[in-house]
């Protein structure tokens, strides 16, 4: 198997490797702020009093992540909350868990809206950039597009430690105590590896890039009528 750096500097050069390393530290590092942004808001300070609502992706990430993510491509990211804490524990359980997968879906529809405005504005004639320019930064947005619609389906998964499992538990008491088992969260954590490594993981990863097309595609024809 391939070191994934070489693989995407081999498929798109310096700005595919550059694209792919920001989206996932940044994407993830929203993410996480978005939990800590919804807990706050449903009463819990624990993210601000441990230092938690930076940018700073060694907080969020650490550094075993951050190496993960050099070596094998994989980073995953942590924000502490307290359920306790909460306003309303069980529906805030429920809106800090999907705060996450929330934050992508918005990256990813900035991202694309951002891709179909720039390939229409380039196209129009109304920017004349370089080519080469032009298709960077498509190839940037998209990638940040892509990625983001990715996580977002892929921290829904009922499985622990992601997101999905997590909005389920906040509605059943049963799923709460089920998730909460050590053994369910470590098996949890397996089939996570093995969707990320299996080829199951091909329909995420086309429902990924068919969406983030779609969308693009849409702001650039929309724009189009409006102009026209």
């Amino acid at each position: 198997m391939n070191w994934w750096v070489h693989e995407q500097y081999e498929s798109g050069g310096v700005v595919l490797l550059f694209s792919w390393a920001f989206w996932v530290i940044f994407s993830i590092c929203l993410h996480e702020l978005a939990h800590g942004w919804a807990a706050i808001a449903n009463g819990d300070r624990t993210p601000r009093e441990l230092g938690h609502m930076t940018l700073n992706p060694v907080v969020h990430m650490g550094w075993m992540s951050l190496f993960f993510f050099a070596i094998v491509g994989i980073a995953w990211g942590q924000m502490p909350t307290r359920p306790d804490r909460y306003r309303h524990e069980r529906m805030g359980r429920v809106l800090v868990a999907a705060a996450g997968p929330a934050m992508n879906l918005a990256l990813a529809a900035v991202a694309c809206v951002a891709a179909g405005a720039w390939s229409w504005a380039s196209e129009s004639g109304r920017l004349s950039p370089h080519p080469q320019v032009q298709e960077n930064i498509e190839v940037f947005l998209f990638v940040g597009g892509f990625l983001n619609v990715y996580l977002c389906a892929f921290n829904l998964l009922p499985a622990p430690p992601l997101d999905g499992s997590a909005i389920l538990a906040g509605f059943s008491r049963t799923l709460d105590r089920f998730f909460s088992q050590p053994g369910v969260q470590m098996y949890g954590m397996l089939v996570v590896l093995f969707l990320f490594y299996s080829s199951l993981r091909k329909p995420f990863g086309a429902f990924a890039v068919g969406l983030s097309a779609a969308m693009s595609a849409g702001t650039q024809a929309l724009l189009e009528r409006m102009a026209g």
